[in-house]
């Protein structure tokens, strides 16, 4: 239901770390949307934060909410599929933190939800625009190194200490490989395309895990190549993108800053928002030289949404795309779990 302004009301299910911390702040940054519903069990959190959110402790009263537009759940992954569904039918269009659900198959029924009623549905891959990735596809598109025949992507971080939280407990679609890994696919599938089949490694290193705290994988696209590494346990990170192709290299290493820009409390549009000092460099027959980057800005995604849902523009990550990356991540869960080389199973 669009208000007379055209503004659309929002509903956010979720007010734990990448409620509060990434979509509540892009969010506001966005002016054609409005945060007016927010489903959580901490109402008075929320309340200390969004002051001018009705605050609901039902999720599927938040998903269903009469008075809004968009749904954004950002609640647990097993609570992905009923949420979404439930908005849905309720002629909500719906944006779904990554990953899309537990299961290729139910990411499938969603999609076919999704159209049935006519909705957009989305997916909530807010390091499309990073500073680093936006700076290596640049690159790799100017032609600047020939073809991209080697793409490594990195996400490593050093927290030994394993904590209570959902994300690091045994259950669906949980542990880093379902966390970080949809970044690191959905950005090398835009950057060499699908992969034809998948050679996965995913372990548990730390003392008391019990899900996933490091994997490696491979991404086969014919003779290319795509290396994926997360780790809990890199206290010397690795380079955040190094792309070989035919004519030169690229050689990203620090990440976009702006999940700590958001702890530390920074919001988009503030000064230094999505700055990267840290340059480019380019390599090409003996001889390195660097390009700035340019700053990133996360609630970009968000303005995408909105100008489709409004007719002015696609949506910034279509089902198409979203079915591709749960394809992906289930294949390498199955290349782990079985020590084999996966065909992701792309439904074409």
């Amino acid at each position: 239901m669009l208000t007379d302004d055209s503004t659309l009301k929002v509903a956010l299910i979720g007010y734990g770390f990448a409620g509060r911390t990434f979509h509540a702040p892009l969010l506001a940054a966005v002016p054609a949307v409005a945060l007016a519903v927010v489903g959580s069990s901490d109402p008075s959190r929320v309340r200390a934060d969004l002051p001018h959110a009705r605050v609901v402790t039902d999720p599927i009263a938040a998903a269903t909410d009469p008075d809004v537009d968009l749904v954004v759940i950002a609640a647990p992954n097993q609570a992905h599929v009923p949420l979404a569904r439930a908005a849905l039918r309720a002629g909500k269009h719906v944006v779904i933190d990554k990953p899309m659900a537990p299961t290729l198959a139910e990411a499938r029924e969603l999609v076919a939800e999704a159209e049935r009623h006519g909705l957009l549905l989305s997916v909530f891959q807010n390091r499309r625009w990073d500073s680093d990735f936006l700076a290596v596809r640049e690159a790799i598109g100017s032609g600047v190194i020939g073809e991209a025949t080697h793409v490594e992507s990195r996400i490593e971080r050093f927290r030994p200490e394993v904590r209570a939280r959902w994300r690091e407990q045994a259950g669906p679609a949980t542990g880093l490989w379902w966390d970080l890994g949809p970044h690191l696919v959905d950005q090398a599938l835009e950057l060499l395309g699908r992969p034809d089949h998948v050679v996965a490694s995913l372990a548990v290193q730390r003392e008391g895990g019990e899900a996933t705290d490091w994997a490696h994988v491979v991404l086969e696209c014919g003779e290319r190549r795509a290396v994926l590494q997360a780790s809990m346990l890199a206290a010397t990170p690795g380079a955040r993108f190094v792309v070989h192709g035919t004519r030169g290299s690229l050689v990203k290493q620090a990440a976009d800053r702006q999940e700590a820009q958001l702890v530390e409390g920074l919001r988009p549009g503030e000064p230094g928002w999505g700055e990267d000092r840290d340059p480019l460099w380019i390599h090409e027959g003996g001889t390195a030289r660097s390009m700035p980057v340019a700053s990133g800005d996360q609630s970009r995604y968000y303005a995408a949404v909105a100008a489709a849902i409004l007719g002015a523009g696609g949506n910034p990550v279509p089902p198409r795309q979203a079915l591709d990356v749960m394809a992906v991540l289930e294949a390498a869960q199955r290349s782990a779990d079985e020590g084999r080389r996966v065909a992701p199973d792309y439904g074409d």
